[in-house]
């Protein structure tokens, strides 16, 4: 099927981008689904793994009545697929035609077609967002094995800095398998070798470790969790370690600007400013545009060498 694509991309270029453009705004209306349940799913997972080492060390049968009672309450099927998405309202399903990305939205008038209930316009804007980008991610690398393995990393990164803006978190469900994926695709060098790949990975967590277990000594409070060491880890295994340094840079240049600006407007100090959306522009920003980048910032600096 990809042969046919690359076929239509070489006689009829914005076609392929004008495909790209609405298969990327049906992953973002996934993408939605991800960001609100993946959370969710991790939470109950803990809560069941809670619930068994409770029982392993109890003795109380009232307490294991109650704890088993909280368990069976989520027996229901809820993953990526099931239950089907519905009104958090009224609680009606949503048909169809109301879900398809974007445009669903605007026959809506951005209300429930049952309770009217407002709708998040964040919906359309992820949906929007992530086809903008998969056009821009096919306009850049065409439409070839590198242009969809692109595709799913800016899925990916999307997803991830939406997931840690709303619960602070990075799931392994995500970090780990993308690394991994990385360092597969780069097996056959769609980016970089699979040796800069690995060190790239290596580079990303160990750097991030350093700086979390330096800044722990001096101030005793943890500055970022794991989740952003695998994360740059992740991108390390994509894009090789020479992009390792301008992720940081750049995720550290906007992790400033952007914080100073909240500080600024009132943010308190005490409540965390999340990284993970940072890693994930900058990792994206490196994907696209990293080798021109680095080119740029050597020739300016052995310019007078």
């Amino acid at each position: 099927m990809i042969e046919n694509f690359i076929l239509l991309d070489a006689q009829y270029p914005w076609a392929a981008y004008f495909i790209a453009f609405l298969f990327g705004s049906a992953i973002g209306s996934f993408l939605n689904v991800v960001v609100y349940r993946l959370p969710i799913m991790l939470s109950r997972d803990w809560h069941d793994q809670a619930v068994e080492i409770i029982e392993e060390t109890n003795s109380d049968p009232e307490l294991s009545r109650l704890l088993k009672a909280t368990v069976k309450e989520q027996t229901e099927p809820f993953n990526l697929v099931l239950p089907n998405s519905r009104c958090p309202g009224c609680g009606a399903a949503i048909r169809p035609w109301h879900n398809i990305p974007v445009l669903g939205y605007l026959l809506l008038g951005g209300k429930c077609a049952d309770c009217k209930t407002s709708i998040s316009i964040r919906y359309p804007i992820i949906e929007f967002t992530t086809a903008l980008l998969t056009m821009l991610v096919i306009m850049e690398f065409g439409v070839s094995w590198q242009g969809l393995a692109a595709c799913t990393l800016t899925w990916g990164l999307i997803a991830l800095a939406l997931i840690d803006f709303d619960t602070q978190l990075l799931p392994d469900d995500i970090t780990l398998l993308f690394l991994w994926l990385g360092l597969s695709v780069n097996f056959f060098y769609l980016f970089t070798s699979l040796s800069q790949a690995f060190l790239g990975a290596a580079a990303g967590y160990l750097i991030f470790w350093s700086v979390y277990q330096l800044f722990k000594l001096v101030t005793g409070k943890e500055g970022m969790g794991y989740g952003d060491f695998k994360m740059l880890a992740m991108l390390g295994a994509w894009l090789g370690l020479s992009a390792v340094p301008l992720i940081i840079v750049l995720s550290s240049f906007a992790g400033a600007v952007i914080g100073g600006l909240l500080i600024a407007t009132g943010w308190s100090r005490d409540k965390p400013i999340k990284f993970g959306p940072f890693l994930a522009v900058a990792g994206w920003i490196a994907l696209m545009w990293g080798n021109d980048l680095i080119s740029m910032y050597l020739e300016f600096a052995l310019r007078d060498v």
